[in-house]
């Protein structure tokens, strides 16, 4: 007899995951909705793949649970919910009670408890048990009966561990787990370890003695090594670890069948709740099928495809086809330029579809590839051509011909769209579904991914975007990759110093921090600071949240003058922020092999089209502390001798708004190479030129800004630390000043509303569905959108262009100089000397010469032998 499966489900750890893995998503009203759409997505992907009987979610309830009255410093070290994340909880739960799906949460004990419980409670049911999580704790409840499915890569990857994977991963046993982390310690949950004792010592020392009580017992083999010191000097220490992170497993929770058995959903709350967070696609399977599949698919166009395994089949069939073109799809395990690998290779050859199973052998099926790749003649289609043009690059292969990536162009239709997968798209222009099932998946991609870039193509000339694809972003996805490949040098032993220094800095502002509050607390905690703050030195209270007292930074840098200790805090925090974030994140994704880090450079993200970059964010290296600009002096050349060459556009953003607005006075003052802020400020403020202070440039900056970002005058109010009154008449005098300026902003709001977007230079569309809202603030963020996309979308164009010449100079000319860099309006290059001469006039003419303004574009460039240590050219 089959046994009962039950599915429990790690409800905050698949909630984080989905919030990570997936783009920040909204509905038209503004709610955040990225964490909601994956974890159910997830969830109705459990439901088809493994068709369980029974299903639970638990979530963590409160902070404190019992392991803080063994060790106070629990998970001490672990940043709070992200705020986008923390209202999307309750929405999830929502959701859950809609499915009729049993929620389980308890005071006192974490999802890990409730989950063991349940667990242990199924195995005496006689149930087969999936728990869903990410977490490796749950490693210890594996069984005969119970399975822990890991999520991995965001949420769609999962990893079945059984006893046998666990020995073939670890070599333990499910009740070893929590002996290994008592040995080594997990730095997520605050859980100590031994000190000095990593995963592969503790895993060695758990093969010779089994538990961490055997190997205590037995501390007289280690006589005189420096191991057995550290053991027997944290005997209580890797004992207490050990019992933290040993799963409860015996919970009071009221467990009945009834209870757990999955249920008809509740259909008209579910549909109320989609149709609020505008999940199409989850709507149409309600109101379509009642969440059967009963949609249009692609199977039907699956049925010619062949698997290929052998290197000498595929160059049969690629020598008995005459080409005409050349669609294909990569499928790969990561998008880390260094480390990805390319799993499967799937091609449409004369209508006929095949699959190209890699299997280690990418490099082997890759050299039949080259000269159908590197053949300019031979047009290629393919989607994400910035990670086909990073796995064949690796290879020694320069893709040419390529005309179409789907991704790219339909990014460009709308650049707002925050779903760009093949799925989506294949769901929004052919609606239709694609199959769940593996290879007809990768077939049913490759035919729609042709179908799409006929479709895509045609909408792109209807818009008059054509252009802008072909000759920008379509150039510009191999440069990506080239500087994703490239890589920059970081001085390890520089940031490990640096480290050391902030950690210095931290211990003595806590010190000063406890002292000026008379007692040791928690800095971290809202709540033990709010307490600190507003009960025992009596400040004033600014504001307060659901939760108590607010000590937001906003609020902190209003009451800085009021007390030392906010001031301390101040500095507390931008210390802690600058050594986590920056230069441990630094740290941690350093390549150990080219000793670089290798961000990924993100073309369709932003909805103005400028680039950004993660893992890691290097466009968000702190400038404005000296100690975060000092996180520059990392960044080194790769090679000996090099120099760091920089390049940045100087105020862009103003001479395009001079450029777009057609504004004499703005115009003239560029022409004439004034100092843009001077002369704003003699507009403004009605004094001559050379009478103009600091004070008074430093307040234009603000201005001219804050124009080019639509700024009210309550921001800028805000920025300067004046009363509205006063900002509004610095905007109303600037717009009185600078009317060319004043009628292209009128105008361009207006346009926007008439025509529901806004457009660039190059013509880059910004859709703005909010434009003509009731709702005042969705509405002055569109107003806001309309002012800013033309301007900062038409900077971002720019570098493009001058990104894309630039590299087509280096590989013409051969130069072994290198781009490695993008950081908005700056441009980062690694220079050998002997190029300098030859090297930097052609960048500055590229850039300056990138696109033809009414004003001149300035580039200032800076050279030395790393980011901070510049001098000017």
């Amino acid at each position: 007899m089959k046994r009962k499966k039950f599915i429990i489900i790690d409800g905050n750890s698949l909630a984080n995951r989905a919030f990570y893995a997936i783009p920040l998503l909204s509905n038209s009203e503004g709610v955040i909705t990225n964490a909601v759409y994956g974890f159910t997505n997830m969830l109705m992907r459990l439901f088809k793949d493994e068709e369980p009987d029974y299903l639970a979610v638990a979530f963590d309830k409160g902070r404190k649970v019992f392991r803080h009255e063994e060790f106070e410093e629990y998970k001490a070290k672990r940043k709070g919910m992200p705020e986008e994340l923390r209202p999307q909880m309750n929405i999830i739960k929502d959701i859950l009670k809609a499915m009729n799906v049993a929620i389980f949460e308890q005071e006192g004990y974490e999802a890990d408890d409730l989950i063991g419980t349940m667990a242990k409670w199924a195995e005496k049911q006689g149930w087969e048990t999936l728990v869903v999580t990410g977490d490796r704790d749950a490693l210890q409840l594996i069984s005969e009966q119970t399975k822990v499915l890991l999520t991995r890569r965001g949420i769609t990857d999962l990893d079945i561990y059984d006893l046998q994977a666990l020995k073939e991963k670890y070599n333990l046993n499910p009740c070893q787990i929590t002996d290994l982390k008592g040995l080594m310690g997990d730095s997520s949950d605050n859980i100590p370890g031994v000190p000095g004792v990593g995963e592969k010592t503790a895993l060695k020392l758990l093969a010779q003695y089994g538990s961490i009580e055997n190997l205590l017992d037995n501390l007289g083999d280690f006589q005189g090594k420096k191991l057995g010191e550290k053991l027997a000097e944290n005997k209580e220490l890797a004992l207490l670890s050990k019992k933290l992170a040993t799963i409860e497993c015996s919970v009071e929770l009221d467990l009945q069948e009834e209870r757990l058995k999955v249920k008809k959903p509740d259909y008209d709350s579910l549909i109320k709740l989609y149709e609020k967070l505008e999940f199409k696609n989850l709507l149409k399977n309600i109101l379509t099928d009642e969440l059967t599949n009963e949609q249009e698919s692609f199977s039907s166009l699956t049925a010619e495809g062949e698997s290929i395994t052998g290197v000498k089949k595929l160059k049969s069939i690629l020598s008995e086809n005459e080409l005409h073109d050349f669609p294909f799809l990569l499928n790969y395990d990561s998008t880390d330029a260094q480390k990805g690998q390319v799993t499967s290779i799937a091609l449409l050859i004369n209508g006929k579809k095949y699959l190209v199973n890699c299997a280690n052998k990418f490099s082997a099926f890759a050299g039949v590839l080259k000269p159908y790749l590197e053949d300019d003649k031979l047009p290629k289609i393919t989607c994400d051509a910035k990670m086909a043009h990073i796995f064949f690059l690796r290879e020694k292969i320069n893709i040419k011909g390529l005309k179409w990536d789907v991704l790219l162009g339909a990014y460009l239709l709308n650049p707002s769209e925050n779903d760009l997968s093949l799925e989506h798209l294949v769901y929004e222009y052919l609606h239709k579904r694609l199959d769940e099932e593996e290879p007809a998946r990768t077939f049913a991609s490759l035919d729609a991914m042709y179908q799409l870039a006929d479709i895509i193509s045609n909408k792109l000339e209807e818009d008059n975007l054509l252009d802008l694809y072909l000759n920008i972003e379509l150039p510009l996805s191999k440069v990506l990759a080239q500087m994703e490949l490239q890589g920059v040098r970081l001085d390890q032993e520089y940031l490990q110093v640096m480290n050391k220094d902030l950690e210095k800095k931290i211990t003595e502002l806590t010190e000063k921090i406890y002292q000026l509050a008379g007692e040791e607390f928690n800095i971290n905690s809202p709540k033990q600071l709010g307490t600190i703050l507003f009960e025992k030195l009596n400040l004033p209270v600014l504001k307060k949240t659901k939760t108590g007292y607010s000590t937001s930074a906003d609020v902190l840098e209003s009451l800085a003058q009021e007390h030392e200790i906010v001031r301390e805090i101040l500095d507390y925090r931008q210390y802690v922020k600058l050594k986590s974030t920056y230069v441990d994140g630094l740290l941690n994704l350093i390549d150990p092999k080219t000793k670089k880090v290798h961000t990924s450079f993100n073309q369709t993200i932003t909805a103005t089209g400028r680039l950004s970059s993660t893992e890691p964010n290097l466009q968000n290296i702190p400038i404005r502390l000296e100690e975060g600009r000092k996180i520059r002096k990392a960044f080194i050349p790769s090679k000996e001798g090099y120099i760091l060459l920089t390049a940045d556009y100087s105020q862009i953003e103003l001479r395009i708004l001079a450029h777009m607005a057609m504004d004499e006075v703005l115009i003239e003052a560029f022409r004439e190479g004034q100092d843009i802020h001077v002369r704003t400020a003699s507009e403004v403020f009605g004094v001559p030129l050379d009478k103009v202070t600091k004070e008074m440039r430093y307040r234009a900056k603000a201005i001219n800004f804050g124009i080019v970002y639509g700024l009210s005058d309550f921001g800028l109010a805000q920025d300067l630390g004046i009363t509205r009154k006063e900002a509004k008449s610095y905007i109303d005098g600037y717009f009185t000043r600078y009317a060319g300026v004043k009628r292209w902003v009128d105008g361009i709001i207006e346009l926007a509303r008439r025509q529901g977007y806004v457009t660039t230079l190059l013509g880059r569309r910004r859709y703005l569905k909010d434009i003509s809202s009731k709702n005042y603030n969705l509405r002055s963020f569109a107003e806001r959108a309309a002012m800013n996309t033309p301007i900062q979308g038409s900077a971002a164009d720019i570098i493009k262009i001058a990104m894309v010449k630039i590299q087509k100079n280096i590989e013409k000319n051969k130069f072994k100089s290198r781009m490695i860099l993008q950081v908005h309006d700056e441009l980062v290059f690694e220079v050998p000397p002997h190029e300098t001469s030859r090297f930097i006039p052609m960048v500055k003419e590229n850039m300056e010469k990138a696109y033809p303004l009414a004003v001149p574009l300035k580039v200032e460039m800076q050279a030395g032998f790393n980011w901070y240590e510049l001098e000017k050219i």
